[in-house]
């Protein structure tokens, strides 16, 4: 075997990024660009809390990026649900 084989069977195959990207749609995430390895949601927790000029002890991070995800997820189940054409809002009542 010659040494430019030798060199190509070592080689590990990477898979081309639609395949990556076909994985990780398949997984329920998406890819868009360069993946990071941050979550986008403890992006959006620290940009929420500059913008709110809150003080966010890394401590309580993990509980409140928590609830965002349970709070997006429930939202998502009523976005996604089907309305009639005729649909009306309900009427507001006052006392």
């Amino acid at each position: 075997m010659t040494k430019q084989a030798k060199s190509l069977s070592k080689r590990k195959i990477k898979p081309s990024r639609a395949a990556l990207a076909k994985t990780v749609r398949a997984k329920g995430k998406r890819v868009k660009g360069k993946r990071s390895g941050r979550d986008p949601l403890d992006s959006f927790v620290d940009a929420a809390a500059h913008a709110l000029d809150l003080e966010l002890e890394p401590a309580w991070k993990g509980a409140v990026k928590t609830n965002l995800e349970v709070t997006l997820a429930l939202a998502a189940l009523f976005a996604d649900f089907p309305l009639p054409d005729d649909a009306e809002p309900a009427p507001v009542f006052s006392a």
